[in-house]
Parts: C-alpha cells; structure tokens; sequence
C-alpha cells in the first residue's frame, strides 16, 4: 500500500489549513483547499519535489478556494470538487475576498463537481466521498478507510465544529452530517480540519462537546 505524507500550510489572515498531501515513493500529490499566499504552496511544492496531480476543495469558502484559480493556472492541473452546491460561494470569491481582506482571489468553476457514492484519488489511494451539508451546502469529506485517514474541512475540528451561523447554515443538518456519516468512522481515524491542530475521530468521539449532546432532530 503506498506510504502517504502531508505538509499543512496555513494560508490566509484566517489561517486555513492548506494541505498537501502525496504518496512517498512518487511524489505524487495534491493541494488541498489552496485559500491563498499561492507563492507559499508553490516555493513548498518546489523545494519538496512534489508532482501535484490536482488540486482538491471541500467546500466553497473564501479561505479555501480563493487561490485555486491561480495555482491550476500555474501547475496546469484540474480542480476537483467540492459539491455542486457550493457554486454560489464559488462565484463571488472576489467579493467575499474584499470582505475578509484575502489578495489575488480569483472566482473560479472546477473541472469536476463531486458527490457522495464515488471516490477520488489523492496520493494514489481512493477517498471515499461524503457530502455533509450544514458549514457550506457543498461540503466533502474525503475518507480512506484502509489507513484511517481523513481530510473533513470545515465539518468537524478539533473540539468543535463548523460555523453555521451564516444564511444558508444549518446547524442540525451539520450535526446529522457528523453523526450519520464520520462518527461510524473507525476511533483511530485521524483527520486533518481546515483550521488549527487535527485530531481523531475517537477523541472526538469522547470529548467534542457538540458531538456528546443529543441530536436535535
């Protein structure tokens, strides 16, 4: 089975998790939610001798998609995902951009829309796809259950969860996400999340307070 690293830059005045991750012996890789300081990631995939494949989004936000444009420009790779659902934040990256003060964004439509049921390839291992709405209606997770390993965005973090609190969150429609969908992951699952440290699914399991309280629905 190949033998898969990482390296995560945080990108942004939000400090978002931009993730490359690549299989060992080939050096074949992907970027991960590329929010931005695009001159950053390409000096890191230069100085690692990484051959990127594509570049993958989770979801639509500002500060994990604002620099995509740019980097499939400069790598001349194709974008993937997320969900067809995110089209809308998508098309005004620009505009959210000025809000949040994120230079160089660039609105921009992917190479392929992803759903839930198949499965995309990073670092030459399948991921399986899980949509899991309520942060963005767009929002993947990208889950490789053979070596316990996850890539969930925005969705869970650790000790917390995504923001709802925009027009189009929903709360329970996260909750319902996380519990259906990552809490039947295996315990020893680790997950690398959009913003801070990562964690595991176990302990998350075990001490996320959103994750203990009962479902609403």
């Amino acid at each position: 089975m190949p033998s898969i690293e990482a390296a995560i830059i945080p990108v942004t005045p939000l400090q978002q998790n931009c993730s490359i991750i690549w299989d060992h012996d080939s050096m074949e890789g992907v970027v991960v939610d590329p929010g931005g300081d695009v001159p950053v990631l390409l000096k890191e995939i230069e100085e690692r001798g990484i051959r990127i494949e594509k570049i993958v989004l989770t979801h639509g936000h500002v500060d994990h998609a604002a620099g995509a444009a740019e980097l499939r420009e400069h790598l001349g790779v194709e974008i993937w995902g997320p969900h067809i659902a995110d089209e809308f934040l998508l098309n005004s990256l620009v505009q959210a951009a000025r809000e949040y003060g994120i230079p160089g964004a660039r609105n921009v439509t992917p190479d392929h829309w992803l759903e839930e049921g198949g499965t995309i390839t990073i670092a030459k291992l399948p991921f399986e796809i899980l949509h899991c709405p309520g942060h963005s209606p767009g929002s993947l997770v990208f889950s490789n259950t053979d070596i316990k390993f996850a890539l969930v965005g925005d969705v869970l973090f650790n000790g917390s969860v995504g923001r709802t609190d925009f027009l189009y969150g929903d709360h329970d429609a996260l909750i319902n996400a996380i519990h259906t969908k990552l809490m039947p992951l295996d315990d020893e699952t680790q997950f690398i999340c959009g913003h801070g440290p990562g964690s595991s699914i176990g302990a998350e399991r075990a001490s996320n307070p959103f994750i203990r309280q009962a479902p609403s629905w």
